[in-house]
């Protein structure tokens, strides 16, 4: 990969990925609106002269002179708070800027990844959940937004790979947390990190027995590389499979945070996923990936990155 272009560039994972293809040797190209990016995120970045920032809403089309040989196609509110807050948004960008990318990457005959979600699977009723399973989601409730929008970009990625016979990849990406995460996410980690550090009471929703597995960001940046080289044209799943009750990931951020806050519980938001764990039988066999990173390692680091950020130096 000498050229690439990167969707959703500044949030994130997208501002991970540019720095991954940077220090790769590559040429990079980011495109984000800012909806729920930040300049911060890849304002050291653009010293590379390697690195161009496009501020664009791709839902009314990139245009990139030159040769690309991937666009990765990452933008997209990504936590319950936005796309509750921007849930037209969510689904234009799945549905149009789907389409648009896709059209680029057609033009440039260059290989096009889609950032899917295990949200497409839906409150499973398959644990762990694998590629094969179709998911169990409700179109119209609260999050359908983010999980019908995401199926939808997996549909259509999938006709232009058939219909055109493009090599796309599709990640169905697991929860992942490390530095860059904002303090109002919404998502566990960020959330319970903030508070802890704060000293106010943990929010746990439910009786905190339902569960997710964690993926520090430096392992899921290795799973995209490795998917990105293959040719693996079908879904794959990129997550740990460890699987932790949300009060074991609350209490564990407590006491690595060394913070006295005590853990409140409140009602489970409708519609939020029971259990969450990846089948990575496929990633593992086909890409020879999973994931290294143990949690406490992990959070350690993403703590200390908060501690930084509250203190004004938000660098990882």
């Amino acid at each position: 990969m000498k050229r690439v272009l990167i969707t959703g560039g500044a949030g994130f994972l997208g501002s991970h990925l540019c720095e991954h293809f940077l220090k790769k040797g590559c040429a990079v190209i980011a495109v984000d609106n800012l909806l729920t990016g930040s300049p911060a995120n890849v304002e050291r970045l653009s010293r590379n002269p390697r690195f161009t920032f496009i501020r664009q809403d791709v839902t009314l089309g990139v245009h990139v002179p030159g040769p690309l040989d991937a666009v990765l196609h990452f933008a997209s509110p990504a936590s319950p708070e936005d796309y509750r807050r921007w849930p037209i948004p969510t689904l234009k960008v799945g549905a149009l800027g789907t389409h648009k990318v896709l059209g680029l990457a057609k033009d440039k005959k260059a290989v096009f990844m889609l950032a899917s979600t295990s949200e497409v699977y839906g409150d499973p009723q398959v644990s762990p959940q694998p590629e094969s399973y179709w998911g169990h989601v409700n179109p119209i409730g609260p999050r359908g937004v983010y999980d019908e929008a995401k199926r939808f970009a997996e549909a259509l990625t999938m006709a232009y790979h058939r219909s055109h016979r493009m090599p796309v990849r599709i990640a169905r990406i697991f929860n992942t947390y490390g530095p860059r995460m904002r303090r109002d996410d919404g998502r566990a980690v960020p959330n319970f990190i903030t508070q802890a550090l704060s000293g106010r009471p943990l929010t746990v929703y439910g009786d905190g027995s339902q569960t997710r597995s964690l993926t520090y960001v430096d392992d899921l940046m290795d799973g995209i590389g490795r998917l990105l080289a293959s040719s693996l044209n079908t879904p794959v799943n990129l997550g740990n499979p460890r699987e932790l009750t949300m009060r074991e990931i609350a209490e564990t951020v407590r006491r690595l945070a060394r913070s006295r806050s005590r853990i409140a519980f409140k009602p489970l938001p409708e519609d939020d996923p029971k259990v969450r764990r990846p089948d990575i039988s496929l990633a593992r066999k086909r890409l020879r990936w999973e994931p290294g990173v143990a949690l406490e390692d992990g959070l350690k680091r993403t703590i200390a990155w908060f501690r930084r950020a509250r203190g004004g130096v938000a660098v990882s």
